[in-house]
């Protein structure tokens, strides 16, 4: 039986007349997909390793609007994103801290121009600033000497110029960080993004998440890290693609931190 993990909402905390320090987005797929579920619990129990105070929106949070925008539909991305930035205004949320790339992006650089302005930052960010301010350490653990690849989100990284904090906290894990010769910049998108994740790939010679996952087979990874859900679950089927899950991992690094001090 999974422990229960008791996360408080905002609508207890304005019951009480309380501001989080915090609100944790957890997005469509860290609520109701198997997988990504996992990477919600580890951040809120890093969260609460942390002594942050946070709350969610619970059944009051809605999906951010991101995979209608992408698919074309920009009537339904304004209605999605409108009802989210009243309940957010109502609560006077100021901070948004999210574990999905496609949720940071979408709330961060395009709900401005619809009246809900937020700073936000993406997990890795968020685990980083309470690294640097000592609320939270980072041991090696059971991934000690173990060779760890970072698969570079899109939305995350070339969207958004976030690829550092990822990585420091990777080298945190007292791991071997290896490079893919597409990264950062170059990175390659995983196949998910765009609305992707929702239907079949069109015919060609090779599903994108293959060729993505083929070279971070290349750095002879022992584990794949990721930062995003739908990259995960990418990375985790062409791996399964390779017959090569017994072998090497895919882990979001909330993960990889949370497993590592056994939380």
């Amino acid at each position: 039986m999974s422990e229960i993990l008791k996360v408080p909402t905002m609508a207890e905390y304005m019951a009480e007349g309380k501001q989080p320090e915090v609100l944790f987005w957890v997005g469509c797929s860290g609520s109701f997909d198997d997988r990504a579920k996992k990477i919600t619990k580890a951040f809120v129990k890093l969260l609460y390793k942390a002594n942050v105070d946070f709350a969610v929106l619970g059944t009051e949070e809605s999906c951010t609007g991101d995979p209608a925008k992408r698919a074309g539909n920009e009537f339904l991305f304004q209605m999605q994103a409108v009802t989210n930035i009243e309940v957010m205004n109502g609560y006077g949320i100021k901070k948004v801290v999210t574990a999905c790339p496609h949720c940071f992006n979408t709330i961060k650089n395009e709900y401005a121009a619809l009246g809900g302005s937020y700073e936000v930052v993406h997990h890795t960010q968020f685990l980083k600033s309470l690294l640097d301010d000592g609320r939270l350490t980072i041991e090696g653990g059971q991934f000690k000497g173990k060779r760890i690849t970072f698969h570079d989100p899109c939305y995350l990284g070339r969207a958004n110029n976030v690829y550092e904090a990822p990585r420091e906290l990777i080298r945190k894990l007292d791991v071997e960080l290896v490079e893919m010769r597409k990264c950062k910049k170059n990175g390659l998108c995983c196949g998910a993004g765009g609305a992707q994740m929702f239907k079949e790939p069109e015919p060609g010679n090779k599903d994108v998440n293959i060729e993505r996952t083929e070279q971070a087979l290349e750095t002879k990874p022992d584990i794949i890290a990721a930062g995003c859900p739908f990259c995960n679950t990418m990375m985790t089927d062409g791996v399964k693609n390779k017959e090569k899950e017994e072998s090497i991992a895919v882990m979001d690094i909330a993960e990889l931190i949370a497993n590592a001090q056994d939380l």
